[in-house]
């Protein structure tokens, strides 16, 4: 007898599978999984962002939302894989509402990951390729409306004589693109950002910025950077980008507007939004309020004693304007992390003097390491060779439970530590403090988990090991002096400025400041996994907190995350939004509870 193909395994279990869900036969369903395994659900099942974890989690779902969800016709998507024992293969699907897609690994047989996500709402689907707007107007009519007049008279009502639906507050890269696949589900939006043009949030950062992700795993929704694109693009390209796409998107962004308050009315379901739009004040009604200001809070800015007293200058590393003021400057950065490691180099670049504080150990990875042997396999251009689009890749990223995400991580990570010791061991050697995260898994788990603490170096850990760059490590500042800081060892650094690369705070600090603090307590602490690892306490949550999901606070949102994952949960959140416009049911199963409040 000839031994079945992968594929032949997978279309099987596949058959099976749909079998026993079409007879409500649940006990049938978890015969078909591993004793380990693992469903992640991006809103097709559960109208949240949900991993379960084990058959008893499994079938609690099943049993929660199999009659409301309606599953039929699961279909392979081409051939299935095969290696180290485990088949993987992609699949299609079906709920009452909507069409799927999804990503099966088993193991022996069984089912060990399950991926399954909501493409597209069957009543309202995208009006994108065969179903693209016809945009002439053809024949003669008296009433004929231009674009540009269509445009206009939209940019007149919306907010004003005719309510959003939504509003999105924060109009970065992840309220953009957000509000790109709102405006392709004809979602009423408007998009709130305090800079003058859409961008100025990348133009107005230190004058080095450069993105340290590579371009294929950073393009937004619907338009792909060009193929001559930068491989890293600098910051103020990036600002461009955006403003160009906020046009052709066709987006209702409202620039030089300041978000002064917001309320909830739980009777009339309904947002009251109180703005200032370039001085004049504007109340807006909306259904949906989402807080898009990227996956960091307020800025953390520490308050040492003494500070009041210091006659230089003192900055956060988001109001950091560059180097050129401060050639010939003593200047002391608070911090170790990516903002902080550029910071130095720019300020180095520019005849500063310059130290950095390492208060505690930082993840470092060498870019083009980072590339080859954790980021290439799915954002590369061999990738895309390959037939691994930026769509399948992410599909694929999401389809490895964060539970297991570890796993799959460290061997990469222990190769780069490999191929780099001698890197490292300079480091070192002057004195840096090294970590691969509190397991060794890396940049990902620590970016997931605390959103800090790693530095992708693009050339400042040079200066960093052979002293160009100053370094104190294992200390911090005890107290600020008129002209100096006073370390925790007691020694003492003369200072004219202090940048103070110290992150940011839980997205709900926003919430805190725009609605209230009770609001912000009540969706608890944005991002985290509740790994129970440094900065990410306990429990164990298994999706990161309150992102592009339902929250205790009925109808607000947070969107963010870097390009990659705000252009990928950005179709997801596009989706739960569209669905309550129109009224359909969206049972939310296995919303989270609050476990912190910061």
């Amino acid at each position: 007898m000839t031994t079945p193909t992968p594929t032949q395994h997978a279309q099987q279990w596949l058959r099976d599978f749909e079998s026993a869900l079409e007879q409500r036969d649940i006990q049938r369903v978890m015969a078909l999984f591993n004793d380990e395994c693992y469903w992640r659900d991006l809103v097709a099942f559960t109208w949240n962002l949900k991993t379960l974890e084990g058959k008893d989690a499994i079938q609690s779902m099943l049993n929660a939302t199999l009659s409301e969800t309606r599953p039929t016709n699961w279909q392979l998507d081409g051939a299935a894989t095969e290696a180290n024992g485990v088949t993987e293969a992609w699949l299609t699907f079906e709920t009452g509402v909507a069409l799927g897609k999804g990503y099966l690994r088993l193991k022996n047989g069984k089912c060990w990951t399950l991926l399954t996500t909501m493409q597209e709402l069957k009543d309202h689907p995208e009006p994108r390729g065969a179903r693209r707007p016809l945009g002439a107007e053809h024949g003669a009519s008296k009433t004929r409306e231009t674009w540009l007049e269509a445009r206009q008279r939209e940019a007149q009502e919306l907010g004003y004589t005719r309510q959003p639906y939504c509003v999105i507050i924060g109009g970065g890269q992840g309220g953009i693109g957000l509000a790109a696949r709102l405006r392709q589900l004809d979602v009423p939006t408007i998009v709130l950002d305090k800079h003058p043009r859409p961008g100025d949030a990348w133009r107005n950062r230190y004058k080095s910025l450069c993105l340290h992700d590579p371009v294929w795993y950073d393009h937004l929704p619907y338009i792909p950077f060009p193929e001559n694109w930068p491989v890293f693009a600098p910051k103020d390209k990036i600002g461009d980008w955006l403003e160009m796409y906020t046009k052709v998107m066709e987006l209702n962004y409202w620039s030089s507007t300041e978000c002064e308050g917001a309320s909830y009315d739980e009777a009339s379901g309904e947002w009251t939004v109180r703005v200032n739009r370039d001085g004049e004040q504007v109340t807006l009604k909306p259904k949906q309020l989402i807080l898009a200001t990227g996956m960091s809070g307020v800025p953390n800015v520490p308050h040492f004693p003494g500070a009041e007293t210091f006659e230089g200058e003192q900055q956060h590393s988001s109001q950091h304007p560059g180097p050129d003021a401060y050639r010939g400057k003593k200047v002391v950065v608070v911090g170790s992390n990516n903002s902080a490691h550029d910071i130095c180099a720019a300020l180095w670049e520019n005849d500063a003097d310059v130290t950095m504080i390492q208060r505690s150990s930082t993840h470092i990875v060498k870019s083009d390491s980072l590339m080859e042997h954790a980021l290439g396999p799915l954002y590369s251009e061999e990738a895309v060779k390959n037939g691994i689009t930026h769509d399948k890749a992410d599909l694929i990223f999401a389809s490895i439970p964060y539970k297991l995400l570890p796993d799959f991580q460290r061997p990469a990570f222990d190769q780069i530590r490999e191929r780099d010791a001698e890197f490292y061991k300079k480091l070192e050697d002057a004195g840096f403090l090294l970590d691969f995260g509190d397991d060794d898994s890396g940049l990902f788990l620590k970016y997931l988990r605390r959103g800090s603490g790693y530095y992708i170096d693009v050339g400042a850990c040079d200066l960093v090991a052979n002293g160009d760059i100053k370094l104190r490590s294992g200390v911090g500042i005890e107290r600020i002096n008129p002209r100096s800081v006073t370390l925790s060892d007691g020694s003492e650094l003369p200072a004219d400025l202090i940048v103070y690369a110290t992150g940011y705070g839980s997205m709900n600090g926003w919430a805190a400041r725009i609605i209230s603090q009770e609001v912000a307590d009540k969706v608890g602490k944005c991002w985290g996994l509740g790994s129970d690892t440094t900065k990410d306490p306990g429990p164990w949550e298994g999706e990161l907190r309150n992102m592009w999901k339902p929250t205790q606070q009925q109808a607000l949102w947070f969107h963010g995350g870097n390009l990659h994952q705000s252009r990928h949960y950005s179709h997801y959140l596009a989706l739960q939004l569209k669905a309550r416009m129109e009224g359909i049911p969206t049972p939310v199963y296995g919303q989270q509870e609050v476990h912190h409040l910061a």
